[in-house]
């Protein structure tokens, strides 16, 4: 006859599994990020066996973004993922997140104290934060220093302005062999709303009518279209960047990458791939600087799906994430500029033998970033107004024909739009 214990032990076994809980989180990224996220992962269950992490890499930001809409659409989300802050208003407004302020107040790992405090008024909805903020990026200019040695141009100061980033663009674009063709730019943007707004807030300028209850566009208010005389200007009267047909060919950042285009606007998103693929020496430089400093938050944050069958294990691993040895793991990567005070002003971003040399950049700039609206149509308004932008910077339309079609064509959006 068998032992009680033995009879008992598949009993015990079955007890212990039925009282685990599975986790689900989703992530984009290249391959790096995604390891990062898997040993993230890896210490969680270390630390709490009771609760598995089942981790999802979608590698193409874009897929990720249509198969996030889909999944919340379908009622399948994933319990946890990471969005940035100008698309949560429109899963808020849906009432597909969970907030995640409660939670927070209630921590022993993490307090809202902690944080940089732009990246949690970026993820406040209705006065509940909805999501716990992962970094607090912004846009800055990296550069190749090879090619500024070369042409014996003097690196980009911590206070330069936009002349002096015009002359050094136009002194870096050249026409090597002679054949009337560019072959080397003096830098890469994206033309859009986003890449736009900080330079309008440099001028005086507003993004909108009224920051606190938006109704429509403010770029065709003189400060903000002066703004966009100027970005527009790079492309069609300096020609500093590359035209439609010659982005379409080779778009800026593989041209960076390619060590033919001297300035490149990116977040930290870039420092992986950067790190990875360019072979020449670089680094980054503060925006340039217009009649005052002001930049833009690039920030994604670990949001909890309202759909999630247990909510408290999502926590834990969310909280964990979050906490200095997540961000630590993760800010390993590159990838982020730690929301958590402690891990951004420590060796773990701040690191001297890693690229970019000028990391400090990135925190000098905190207390100068600004957000743009939380409306749940933002990236509706965002899309339309770029398309018209980007009109604009390839010589069919001008800058002020361009404001004018933005605002106009984006009006339906902001009264359809829902505020906190």
């Amino acid at each position: 006859m068998k032992p009680l214990a033995l009879l008992l032990l598949p009993l015990l076994l079955f007890a212990c599994r039925s009282e685990s809980s599975t986790v689900s989180f989703t992530v984009s990224g290249d391959a790096a990020e995604y390891a990062a996220y898997e040993t993230l992962v890896a210490a969680f269950e270390a630390a709490h066996p009771e609760i598995d992490v089942t981790l999802t890499h979608i590698p193409s930001a874009g897929d990720y973004s249509a198969k996030l809409v889909t999944d919340f659409a379908a009622g399948t989300p994933p319990d946890v993922s990471l969005l940035n802050y100008r698309r949560v208003p429109a899963f808020a407004a849906a009432g597909q997140m969970e907030p995640l302020g409660p939670y927070l107040d209630k921590s022993e790992l993490i307090a809202r104290e902690d944080f940089y405090p732009i990246t949690i008024d970026a993820f406040t909805w209705q006065g509940d934060i909805l999501c716990i903020p992962q970094n607090v990026s912004s846009l800055v200019v990296y550069y190749n220093r090879d090619l500024f040695a070369a042409a014996g141009v003097a690196e980009p100061a911590d206070d330069w302005t936009w002349d002096d980033f015009v002359t050094t663009a136009v002194t870096l674009t050249r026409d090597s062999d002679g054949d009337g063709t560019i072959d080397q730019y003096g830098a890469g943007i994206e033309p859009s709303l986003y890449r736009l707004a900080p330079f309008v807030w440099q001028n005086g300028g507003r993004l909108v009518d009224d920051p606190a209850n938006p109704t429509q566009l403010g770029l065709t208010r003189l400060p903000s279209l002066q703004a966009l005389e100027w970005f527009v200007a790079l492309q069609t009267v300096h020609h500093v960047v590359p035209d439609r047909t010659a982005e379409a060919a080779i778009d800026s950042e593989t041209r960076f990458i390619q060590g033919t285009t001297a300035m490149f606007f990116d977040s930290r998103r870039g420092t992986p791939t950067f790190r990875e693929a360019a072979d020449f020496d670089w680094d980054i430089a503060p925006l340039p600087r217009g009649q005052e400093a002001a930049g833009i938050l690039h920030s994604d944050a670990y949001c909890l799906s309202a759909a999630a069958k247990d909510k408290d294990a999502a926590w834990s691993f969310i909280e964990f994430a979050n906490s200095p040895e997540g961000q630590t793991i993760i800010a390993g990567t590159g990838r982020t500029v730690p929301s958590l005070r402690a891990v951004a002003e420590s060796d773990a971003f701040l690191d001297p033998a890693a690229r970019p040399s000028r990391s400090q950049v990135f925190l000098d700039s905190v207390d100068h970033l600004q957000i743009v609206p939380l409306i749940s149509t933002w990236e509706d308004i965002e899309s339309t107004a770029s398309e018209e932008i980007e009109r604009a910077f390839y010589g069919d339309i001008t800058a002020e024909e361009a404001a004018i079609l933005a605002r106009d064509r984006t009006e339906e959006y902001f009264a359809l739009g829902a505020r906190p």
